[in-house]
């Protein structure tokens, strides 16, 4: 449907339907009663976009949603092949008081206004040439849900525009200027070449002599935004080269076929891990030929222990009081605990390296490595998760982009999901 006749449709079905008549419906999460888990994240969104109530039933079927049973929300369902079922009132207040028992992990979440999105990815080149990006899972998923997002880069970034927005992602960047430590296998690509002249213009235009202090500016503008109320989430190689450029703050970490000079010889000692939202003590991959940015990875190149193998690679949730712990709960709620593993160039984070008030979301014990990491800082949270696609354990460069149609139950996609919802929530407010 289109969504502009969708949202009319809805402010006539607001004006004449009452809800005290109307009931509610339930789209139910868990693994054998709903067929797309994905789009109904969409579906939730459009119903608070269009200024109507809706709850997340935080462990209640999987992590349940339910609003008002409207005609044009049972034709969306049933136009994106998400399973819903019809209640009545009284039989959504008995559910609430279900939810409501002190000795259930259960709890009910008003989702009251729908989060501006933005996506931090490149569009164009400073010539206005169009770039493609590498596909990225979270862009993916929100075009697969039918969530609205917007992309914003440095210009976006460094002109303040970030205030405008909710919820940001960063694409899969690399923060420390080293262009993605492709230079080995990369560096005679036309697309890596086009790539670093891109950046190298960029970084002048905004009057930067290298790509690492324009990056630099970009990372401090980002916790800017976090500590004054915004949700970052963040996955792959935009997890720890952000902790990286922020730790390295002033000190040059750049070899000289990425910056034209060498590197400081003390980089290591000088870097300052009281800029860092999770990561500490973590040492330098100084070699420009590595691909590998630091031993914060969890990955054979700075783990030669780790040998897990594909069918074996899987990462378990941990589960939090609903009602006392509502934010790391909605972050949680899938329709499984046990997530299939996947790899990134960062796939993962290795505990030692861990601040001691980061929330870990998800971990591989055997391994005593995160996967899923979650914290404050100001006003706002950061949330890491690590890996490239949730659906394609091993992503290469130039593979096509994952079919969602193939993985409408994703629960690794799940996970995205939740952490662009979750803004939208407020605890539900109870009788005393």
């Amino acid at each position: 449907m289109n969504k502009l006749l969708f949202s009319c449709f809805l402010l006539i079905c607001g004006c004449l339907t009452s809800w005290a008549q109307q009931g509610y419906l339930i789209l139910p999460m868990g693994e054998d009663n709903q067929a797309n888990h994905m789009k109904a994240y969409g579906i939730t969104y459009q119903v608070i976009a269009a200024k109507y109530e809706a709850y997340w039933l935080l462990n209640y079927d999987g992590g349940s949603f339910a609003f008002p049973n409207i005609e044009a929300f049972r034709q969306e369902c049933v136009i994106r092949g998400v399973s819903y079922k019809t209640i009545s009132n009284a039989q959504f207040n008995s559910i609430l008081d279900h939810i409501a028992d002190p000795e259930r992990n259960m709890d009910a979440i008003k989702l009251e206004v729908a989060p501006k999105i933005a996506v931090y990815s490149p569009t164009v080149n400073v010539r206005g040439q169009e770039v493609q990006p590498w596909d990225d899972a979270v862009t993916l998923v929100l075009t697969y849900a039918e969530i609205p997002y917007d992309l914003v880069y440095d210009d976006e970034v460094l002109a303040g525009k970030l205030n405008e927005y909710d919820w940001l992602h960063l694409h899969h960047e690399d923060f420390t200027g080293q262009f993605g430590k492709f230079y080995s296998n990369y560096h005679h690509q036309p697309w890596y070449k086009e790539h670093e002249r891109t950046m190298k213009e960029l970084a002048k235009k905004h009057g930067y002599a290298k790509v690492s202090e324009l990056k630099l500016a970009v990372v401090k503008k980002i916790r800017e935004y976090v500590s004054g109320g915004g949700f970052m989430f963040a996955m792959c190689s935009a997890t720890d080269t952000y902790e990286i450029a922020l730790a390295a703050d002033g000190v040059d970490i750049c070899d000289y076929m990425y910056d034209g000079d060498p590197p400081d010889p003390n980089a290591q000692s000088k870097l300052n891990f009281d800029n860092t939202f999770a990561f500490k003590n973590f040492q330098l991959v100084r070699d420009p030929f590595k691909y590998e940015y630091s031993t914060i990875d969890a990955s054979p190149n700075t783990n030669p222990t780790r040998r897990v193998k594909e069918d074996l690679d899987h990462f378990t949730l941990f589960e939090f009081s609903a009602k006392w712990d509502p934010v790391p709960t909605m972050l949680n709620q899938c329709h499984t605990k046990t997530v299939k593993g996947f790899m990134g160039q960062t796939t993962a984070f290795r505990k030692a390296y861990l601040k001691s008030n980061v929330l870990i979301l998800g971990e591989n014990k055997p391994e005593s490595e995160a996967r899923y990491i979650h914290g404050k800082f100001g006003e706002g949270t950061w949330t890491f998760y690590g890996g490239h696609d949730p659906e394609d354990y091993r992503h290469f460069v130039h593979d096509p982009p994952t079919d969602l149609n193939l993985h409408p139950k994703s629960p690794g996609y799940r996970l995205i999901l939740n952490n662009v919802l979750f803004p939208a929530a407020k605890k539900k407010k109870r009788k005393t």
